[in-house]
């Protein structure tokens, strides 16, 4: 499972609170984009038969052969990441964004404090390309200056909490999120965090491509700091001292797939036992400066961590402090300032680790930027506009029918004692499935948002949501809350609240507004990438720790936890042989549970599938069978083209494998693909039948 911050959500951002869920893209908007000419009758070409590369087996690359054509049509463009279907169907949303934003903002006569006023000033000030380029680092003026200002180490820690309000998480992460042990309560958790390279690895290996973005993050931190004034020597030399810092705080870390098991990441901790781990940094004073009160424990991921950390704070030179500080503050607020900061830090963390040739347009930026920091307000509006409500009751019904499937298989499980299966099927019973949007939306009232500034405007919504999320300590648990709003193409499985949560963007199927998609692409895609794999996280290597109350408990047997262990253990050597770019193998310790997820997703997707009409009349549609269609389905939703630097930073610093092993992964090991396609052992997906990983 991976810890997500939901405040930030969107790509690369720093996580400020991450609370214990699953999130994983869905992909359900089911395209029909196809780039293939029109047929002469008008009618849409078939977007599984239209995208078949067929110069390519199928057991040697399903992922290719299912996606190759479509990719060759449509290259990745100079401002993204990648392409795919995940980017057109951001693209469709973030039009209607757009729109929403501009009609905001082109109002004449708005109400102070309204919804309308603060989304179309927030947008307007982003939109700004004259105020922003005039002002330039002026907007943290005074927040440098507080920096300059600090003496002693009391004054870092303040600065610290208040750069964790406004703009990021310097030193560690913090936030406030259900009690592992009892989620009927909130508690304040610490981990650790502080980097400014996506995870410790960066700092270490010696692969080409980490020895280029350490090196190109010194020069990009020399350049920030020449924009704060600093000379050429001095900004150097604050560059690479920022350098040893973070080196220092990567060493104290532990390893990403290390952070994985939440057992042995929580470690509850009283006042004066935090104190006694981590001496060097004053823990009252931070919580009063962060507003929280009468706090008398916190749950420390890594204790390790704060021990090695804080113990040499006063070994660290003031104003090493201060420019580390100010680098972490300016840094998270780059791309919402002038031009000049903005393409410094782009040329950085889009360019040169990501290997995006150019920045997107302003007004996509913006438009994600308003949507990240007002997502609740546009929510309200987007439901009313653009959200149809007709796809609903297919959802739930694909998902009750997994649910079943699910229970079905648990059941007939050759390996699991019966006292274990009670327990699962108790537990899966109990999963609830939020479906659209909430019920009750966030008062955002007490965020002030005007025409003034961009970055203050960033800032105000960030400490806004960070003050809603520390608020929560002391107080009775909201199960009803949602972390994501409607039009995120997202979705996620929360253990501590055993549920699947679906935003309502994700239920549009783009292409076919008046017919539904046929079973076989809704059951590949909506059953089995999103509510199978979903549902599967409450049960992946980690998510089984959690009880049908969210709590960590452990439910099963020695023996049946024993057997689970080594079926696992077989996922995570299938995936460290698959080698994506240069010669980087995948983590397979790291990506378990996600591969767990995908793998059963399918797997579940496919036998709900098998009860349908489509599956039992065995019609064929555009010349592809039902099982064909099933497969096909699944690729699609998986149809994603990366960058060989996206990949390789995926691969190091993320716990999803990259799209085409997501795809070829868990197929490879499934017994109806192989018959679909008919893969033999000349074929290189094949696998032999004792090494196919079954799990579930």
């Amino acid at each position: 499972m991976e810890k997500t911050n939901f405040l930030n959500i969107r790509q690369n951002r720093k996580p400020c609170r991450p609370l214990t869920v699953t999130v994983t893209i869905v992909f359900f908007s089911l395209l029909l984009f196809s780039s293939c000419a029109a047929r002469k009758d008008n009618a849409k070409p078939d977007a599984l038969a239209s995208h078949i590369d067929r110069r390519i087996r199928p057991g040697d690359d399903f992922f290719l052969y299912a996606n190759g054509k479509w990719f060759k049509e449509n290259p990745i463009p100079k401002s993204e990441r990648s392409n795919g279907l995940w980017q057109l169907i951001q693209d469709t949303i973030n039009g209607q964004v757009k729109n929403i934003c501009e009609s905001a903002a082109a109002l004449k006569t708005v109400e102070k404090g309204t919804h309308k006023q603060k989304i179309g000033d927030f947008f307007y000030s982003g939109m700004d390309e004259t105020v922003l380029n005039a002002h330039g680092v002026i907007d943290l003026a005074q927040d440098l200056s507080m920096i300059d200002a600090i003496t002693d180490l009391k004054g870092v820690v303040t600065a610290v909490a208040y750069i964790q309000r406004v703009a990021g998480s310097p030193l560690f992460r913090f936030y406030v999120g259900q009690d592992d042990m009892l989620s009927s309560r909130y508690a304040i958790f610490i981990n650790q965090g502080g980097l400014s390279l996506p995870e410790r690895s960066f700092y270490f290996d010696s692969d080409p491509r980490a020895v280029l973005i350490r090196k190109g993050f010194v020069a990009y931190a020399g350049r920030l700091f020449r924009r704060l004034g600093y000379d050429e020597q001095l900004a150097q030399g604050a560059a690479a001292c920022l350098m040893k810092m973070e080196t220092m705080i990567a060493k104290a870390s532990r390893k990403l797939e290390d952070t994985r098991d939440p057992l042995k990441n929580y470690n509850r901790l009283s006042t004066a036992e935090l104190a006694k781990v981590a001496p060097g940094f004053d823990w009252p004073l931070f919580f009063k400066s962060v507003g929280l009160k009468a706090v008398d424990a916190v749950v420390v991921g890594q204790p390790e961590f704060l021990q090695s950390l804080y113990a040499r704070m006063d070994r660290v030179a003031l104003d090493d402090w201060k420019d580390y500080l100010k680098f972490h503050l300016v840094n998270n607020l780059a791309e919402f300032m002038d031009d000049d900061t903005y393409r410094e830090f782009f040329q950085f963390y889009g360019a040169t680790m990501e290997g995006v040739p150019e920045p997107k347009p302003r007004w996509k930026r913006v438009v994600e930027q308003t949507e990240n920091s007002l997502g609740e307000l546009i929510g309200q509006v987007y439901v009313a506009e653009y959200l149809p409500p007709r796809t609903k009751e297919k959802l739930i019904e694909i998902g009750e029918a997994i649910r079943s499937v699910y229970a079905e298989r648990i059941k007939a499980l050759d390996w699991m004692s019966s006292t274990t299966k009670e327990k699962a099927l108790e537990k899966l019973s109990t999963v609830i499935m939020k479906i659209g949007y909430p019920d009750h939306w966030k008062n955002l009232s007490a965020l002030a948002v005007d025409r003034t500034s961009y970055v203050r405007n960033v800032m105000n919504a960030n400490a806004w949501h960070s003050d809603y999320n520390l608020a929560k300590f002391g107080k009775p648990v909201d199960r009803s809350e949602w972390e994501m709003t409607p039009q995120t193409y997202n979705a996620y499985y929360n253990p501590s609240n055993n549920e699947i949560v679906i935003p309502g963007s994700n239920i549009i199927v783009p292409g076919y507004e008046k017919t539904m998609a046929d079973d076989a692409i809704l059951y590949a895609i909506i059953g089995g990438s999103t509510v199978g794999h979903e549902i599967i996280h409450g049960f992946d290597d980690q998510g089984c720790k959690y009880d049908e109350l969210g709590n960590l408990n452990n439910w099963w047997t020695a023996e049946d936890s024993a057997k689970f262990l080594a079926r696992t253990r077989m996922i995570v050597e299938q995936f460290n042989e698959y080698n994506p770019v240069d010669d980087l193998h995948i983590n397979g310790e790291m990506t378990q549970g996600e591969n767990i997820a995908d793998l059963a997703g399918i797997t579940m997707g496919y036998e709900a599938f098998k009860k349908t009409r489509q599956f039992r009349e065995k019609k064929e549609i555009a010349g592809l069978g039902s099982e064909k269609r099933f497969f096909l389905g699944y690729a699609l939703g998986w149809m994603i083209n990366q960058r060989p630097e996206g990949i390789a930073n995926q691969v190091k610093s993320d716990v999803h494998s990259p799209a085409k092993y997501r795809v070829n992964g868990p197929l490879s090991d499934l017994t109806p693909f192989y018959e679909a396609f008919q893969v033999t052992e000349k074929d290189r997906m094949w696998r032999p039948l004792e090494k196919r990983v079954k799990i579930w």
